[in-house]
């Protein structure tokens, strides 16, 4: 028999004991990481009673692995819009936490006699929540459809951009071995560049590229193309300076707004639990006995830390954020532990050798205490909050219930900080996309060209392409009007200052302005640059206005496509008809009332006002469904409706709590406008006598007299002369209704 490799051998030890383990756990309804970490402890090379692993190398390359995939799945799990949902409570709170606990965890490991990084990378592992831990106690507590668990999950994520940035700066100190304020300030502009040139490019790109090839991804291809986007993206983030844990994130936040989120999730949900068990075996394989009865005194001074320092800022931040007492006494009992974010710090600081061996065991017996004691601390929180709220003073509880119900309070806003945010942040989007462009043509595009084309044709190429492919954004940054409706308020108000706006536009001309002096001195000469960058500047804005304003507002209206991909599949709002009605689909769960009744005895149009026009199971699609159709669970349903409409019956069919989406189902049917013929069949029959949807299994939706009313129809409308019908069929079969 041949030898058989280490790597095969360890990996089939670790996965056994890991499998015997996990099953235990579920069996003693305990957290199934916390199995994990056993197993990696059973098998480690502290533990002499088992077999151990043989190459430790070789777990720590798959543990790595392991990281990648958790910060790519966390990162499906975010989007810019759930960033946007979670409102100032979530922000506030995870800022006031996380400030809190890096101090304080700083201050236990200086007063623990830790190392200045040891302690600095302490007060890192300390300051995150475990969004595995708190789901997990949330759903064996049936909790997660209280109020109070929706703004926990804003917090946790929040948490984990900050966690992104703290990895980030968490490097710079530990390679300068200080905090340099300079240094700090050029790491966030680093990182804030990346980040966004990273997100335009991806956000434009990746969703349109997912679109086009959507026929041919399957799961087997998905799971390919969606690793090896991750994977690619994490060796850009490396080449640029970055962590690969930082790269994954980005890239599974990019695929969280398409369409195919969901799909990805599950193909890649396998891998995620492969990987993230060997990366939390790897770190049971640290936990050292003997330096756990060493430091046995620090674990527990630590593990109180978290507990009181967690449910401490945790109830402050969401006081200070306006969110009354008891609902912050339950947020801040529901964050006390540390999870998988104070793994992957440890992991960094021990990758970087910048920590000493013995923070990881105990960062791990930490957190192993903190998760055991999760769902009693949160069972906890209703009667503590009672407690508090009886024992606190009188003047005291007046002044916090006076705050929260003010915070609650609709503020009116300055119109002025609205419309310079949207100037600022215009000139933010469009400088960063500029200074990627230059950083690429000047480090490598025309050097590129010059070894193609000799002489100074080649360097004249290069600038001639550099500038066309910068002009719409020039524009866009120089010219662009911002159309906002807080603008056309305060230009409706005579009285108003404009020196502002005025100032404003003046900022973003000369910007764009230095943009192509800039490029054009490190090109030629700084006295070439100065003289030809206002020429061609002038040219660029003022003379190819109209040119590249098409351009800038086709590529913006295809990245906020692209950005807002997923959202405006499920509601429709792309999908323009008529009279603010909308083409939208959704997939139907188990909760609707009408599960499993006939659509005629459902009242769907009577009591939401909508019209199914199609239903796909399985393989088959029903189009236009008769009366005596039924809808089941995971049914994907096509329907016509208002905005509100669909809004209204969106909930019903597909609470947005689940996070899950149906597949876009490709569309049968179309929704035409049509004339009834003068010689028609149809004029002087009800729309019930015409059998429009019994006999072509058509549906009318609108009628448009020739005086311009328009009419939904009922069963008794008569059809006229001279009649525009808005219906909804298979193409062929609406031809035939006027044949």
């Amino acid at each position: 028999m041949g030898h058989l490799n280490t790597l095969i051998s360890d990996l089939a030890l670790i996965l056994v004991v890991a499998g015997v383990t996990t099953l235990l756990f579920k069996w003693l309804k305990q957290p199934v990481v916390l199995g994990y970490i056993v197993a990696g402890f059973l098998v480690g090379p502290h533990f002499s009673f088992f077999p151990t692993v043989s190459d430790l190398a070789n777990i720590n390359v798959w543990s790595e692995i392991g990281i990648i995939v958790l910060l790519f799945s966390l990162g499906l799990e975010f989007s810019f819009r759930k960033l946007v949902n979670v409102g100032g409570s979530a922000v506030i709170t995870a800022a006031v936490i996380v400030v809190g606990m890096m101090l304080l965890g700083y201050a236990a490991g200086r007063i623990l006699h830790f190392t200045y990084l040891d302690s600095v990378f302490l007060g890192g592992m300390l300051s995150m929540s475990s969004t595995t831990i708190i789901i997990k106690a949330f759903t064996d507590l049936n909790m997660r459809k209280q109020k109070f668990t929706s703004i926990v999950f804003g917090v946790l994520i929040v948490e984990d951009m900050f966690a992104v940035l703290m990895m980030v700066l968490l490097s710079s100190i530990a390679v300068n071995n200080e905090l340099e304020g300079s240094e700090l300030i050029y790491s966030i502009l680093k990182l804030a560049f990346f980040l966004i040139t990273w997100f335009l490019v991806g956000i434009f790109v990746i969703p349109t590229f997912l679109k086009k090839a959507r026929r041919f991804l399957n799961s087997e291809t998905l799971l390919v193309v969606s690793m090896g986007l991750c994977l690619g993206m994490v060796v850009l983030a490396s080449y640029a300076g970055f962590s690969s844990a930082l790269g994954a994130f980005v890239m599974g936040s990019i695929l969280a707004g398409t369409n195919e989120a969901e799909k990805i999730e599950k193909v890649v949900q396998p891998v995620k639990d492969l990987f993230g068990a060997v990366f939390f075996i790897s770190v049971g394989m640290l936990v050292d006995p003997v330096i756990l009865t060493q430091y046995a005194l620090p674990i527990i001074l630590l593990s109180l830390v978290v507990i009181c320092g967690q449910i401490l800022f945790g109830t402050t931040g969401m006081l200070i954020s306006g969110q009354p007492l008891n609902v912050a006494v339950k947020s801040g009992f529901s964050l006390s532990q540390i999870g998988e974010f104070a793994f992957i710090i440890a992991t960094l600081g021990m990758t970087l050798k910048v920590i000493d061996g013995f923070l990881y065991p105990i960062v791990v017996a930490v957190s192993v205490i903190t998760t055991f004691t999760t769902p009693y601390f949160i069972k906890m929180a209703d009667p503590a909050s009672k407690w508090i709220e009886n024992h606190l003073p009188e003047r005291l509880s007046f002044l916090i219930d006076r705050y929260s119900a003010n915070a609650s309070t609709v503020q009116v806003e300055n119109p002025w900080k609205k419309v310079l945010g949207v100037y600022l942040g215009k000139i933010a989007l469009y400088s960063t996309i500029l200074i990627g462009i230059l950083i690429l043509s000047l480090s490598w595009f025309i050097p590129m060209i010059e070894d193609v084309v000799p002489d100074s044709w080649g360097t004249t190429l290069g600038v001639v392409i550099t500038l066309a492919v910068m002009s719409p954004f020039l524009w866009g940054l120089a010219m662009k009007r911002i159309n906002s409706r807080k603008l056309m308020s305060i230009k409706e108000n005579k009285s108003a200052n404009f020196v502002p706006l005025f100032l404003m536009v003046i900022l973003r001309f000369l910007i764009g302005l230095a943009f192509v002096v800039y490029f054009l001195s490190k090109v030629y000469s700084q006295r070439t640059g100065v003289l030809l960058g206002v020429v061609l500047f002038v040219l660029i804005t003022l003379f190819l206005s109209k040119r590249l304003q098409r351009q800038i507002l086709s590529l913006e209206s295809r990245f906020m496509d692209n950005l807002n991909e997923r959202e405006l599949r499920r509601t429709g709002k792309k999908n323009n008809l008529v009279h603010n009605m909308h083409l939208a689909h959704m997939e139907v769960y188990g909760s609707c009332e009408f599960i499993g009744k006939r659509l005629a005895d459902a009242n769907i149009h009577r009591n939401y006002g909508v019209n199914i026009v199609s239903i796909k199971r399985g393989n088959k699609r029903i189009n236009i469904p008769k009366g005596d159709s039924r809808i089941f669970p995971g049914d994907l349903i096509s329907v016509i409706g208002t905005d509100e409409q669909i809004q209204r019956f969106l909930e019903a069919v597909e609470p947005e709590d689940t996070g899950t989406d149906a597949e876009e189902p490709e569309i049968h049917f179309e929704f035409e406008r049509i004339a009834i013929p003068n010689d028609s069949s149809l004029i002087g029959k009800t729309l019930a006598q015409s059998g429009i949807r019994e006999k072509d299994s058509c549906l009318v939706v609108g009628i448009e007299h020739a005086d311009g009313s328009f009419y939904e129809p009922t069963a008794d409308f008569l059809f006229k002369k001279g009649d525009m019908i808005w219906i909804v069929g298979e193409k062929e079969k609406i031809g035939a209704i006027l044949s």
